[in-house]
């Protein structure tokens, strides 16, 4: 097994042009991320062909999908076989440029920056914050899910004794030994994206839910002890928005302190220096302004898609849904992975994700209605795609569908995200709420709250037969005989 990945990555490798064209490499769920100096010495049409890669996007990063599990083992292996740096072991960070000492690297970087706006680089900065969270978040929200539907069924009397009440705890303490310390994770990951020392980095995460806090709060009158969380200031206060921005100052204060230190007084002089000013900044400034808009956004949301009204709750529900894979594919789905955390760390729990599950469900249906269509036309190639992928996109994996199946085709892809809408409507209608985020699918299910498991379970397969049935209302014969 070990002699056929050396394999795979070695034809990778050619593919993309060589070792000398990889400029660093990292990965997600799914996904390789190759960062490339040269694109057009990239044969994205022989990386296609490969027999275990469900599709390849062009993006900032050359992005080769393989599969979850795959994709971190794939890129460990590129890292050690081919001596490549990842994207976090790179030097000095100069605002979204990465400043090594080739200036055609730089010359690469900055090219391959200024093909999109701003506006999608910070999505994809902070996106890039929470992607190397996603196992630790997963497995947190699964433990946690189990620890409620432990409790739920002590509370009914089903589970008794003392070895559920152990087991419950101590899945409790897996859970909450990571979701707890939510903000000193993204501090440390700020910290390495916008190039600041890592432990000082987490000191602001760690320092935002600090019990001190409330007793500065309590002497500068900032306090309110009728209703804590209405404080200007308190424990808390302006969640993982505040810390990103904090780390992100951070960063810039650390730079340009440690260019006027002597060399021998940095190590005492800097750290001190930076942590000082920045604390400031940030418990009088950053963490109340942040606590202000952070309320904002959890309150707008809360209209958009936690609304009491069952109209309001449906229509969102289906329009989420509906346009949630083009967002993908044009890259603003970076937008949505602070949400998620900004919802997980106020409500302690996520309602945006199990809506935006069902737009993988909806390529499945539309993609059983294809499947179907090509029996009757003779179409064995399409057939064999199908068959190849439906299982990886019932459980979650959607990327061999959308780029194998309904991508290519066009008119599949559309109608697939508005039979989705109608298990996003469902789901949100119904509140589903999930302890974590991660890959969609039947897999999510021990990610959702106990009490709305069958809802999450009952959506997907409205999202599958909303898929299936408008496309094959839509997709005509010859749509697909020739595909």
């Amino acid at each position: 097994m070990a002699n056929e990945k050396e394999k795979f990555i070695d034809e990778i490798v050619e593919l993309i042009g060589g070792k000398n064209n990889i400029q660093s490499a990292t990965n997600c769920m799914t996904r390789m991320r190759i960062r490339i100096k040269d694109e057009s010495s990239v044969d994205v049409k022989g990386l296609k062909e490969l027999n275990d890669v469900m599709g390849v996007v062009q993006a900032e990063t050359l992005q080769i999908i393989v599969g979850p599990g795959k994709a971190k083992k794939l890129t460990d292996l590129l890292l050690e076989r081919y001596n490549v740096s990842s994207e976090d072991s790179q030097t000095e960070m100069t605002g979204n440029q990465t400043v090594t000492e080739d200036w055609q690297e730089n010359k690469a970087s900055i090219k391959q920056k200024q093909k999109k706006g701003k506006l999608k680089s910070a999505l994809e900065t902070i996106g890039g914050i929470f992607i190397p969270m996603i196992p630790a978040i997963i497995a947190a929200g699964i433990f946690n899910g189990f620890s409620s539907l432990i409790g739920t069924l002590q509370g009914e009397g089903t589970l008794t004794g003392d070895f559920w009440e152990a087991t419950r705890l101590l899945f409790s303490l897996i859970g909450t030994g990571f979701l707890g310390y939510f903000s000193i994770f993204t501090g440390i990951n700020a910290a390495k994206r916008f190039g600041a020392t890592e432990a000082l980095g987490g000191m602001i995460g760690a320092i935002s839910i600090a019990s001190p806090l409330v007793e500065l709060s309590q002497l500068f009158g900032l306090y309110d002890a009728d209703e804590p969380l209405n404080s200007i200031l308190t424990t808390g206060k302006g969640g993982i928005i505040g810390v990103i921005f904090g780390v992100f100052i951070l960063a810039k204060l650390e730079k340009m302190i440690r260019k006027r230190v002597p060399d021998v007084l940095d190590l005492i002089v800097t750290p001190v220096a930076t942590l000082l000013i920045t604390v400031a900044l940030f418990v009088f400034i950053i963490m109340p302004i942040s606590g202000i808009f952070s309320d904002w956004l959890v309150s707008g949301l809360s209209v958009i898609i936690g609304s009491d009204n069952t109209i309001v709750s449906i229509i969102s529900g289906y329009i989420l849904s509906a346009v949630f894979l083009p967002m993908v594919l044009l890259g603003l789905h970076h937008g949505l992975i602070p949400i998620y955390a900004i919802q997980l760390d106020v409500l302690g729990g996520v309602s945006l994700f199990p809506v935006l599950a069902m737009a993988g469900a909806g390529q499945v249906g539309a993609s059983i209605a294809i499947y179907l269509i090509c029996k009757k036309v003779g179409n064995h190639r399409m057939k064999q795609i199908i068959a190849g992928a439906l299982p990886a996109g019932i459980l979650g994996i959607g990327e061999p569908l959308i780029y194998g199946v309904t991508l290519p085709l066009g008119k599949p892809f559309i109608t697939a995200g508005l039979g989705a809408g109608f298990g996003g409507a469902y789901v949100m209608m119904m509140q589903v709420m999930a302890n974590a985020w991660g890959p969609s699918g039947l897999v999510a299910v021990p990610l959702m709250q106990a009490d709305k498991m069958i809802h999450y379970v009952i959506g997907i397969f409205i999202a599958y037969i909303g898929g299936f049935i408008i496309t094959r209302l839509f997709i005509k014969k010859e749509d697909v005989a020739n595909a």
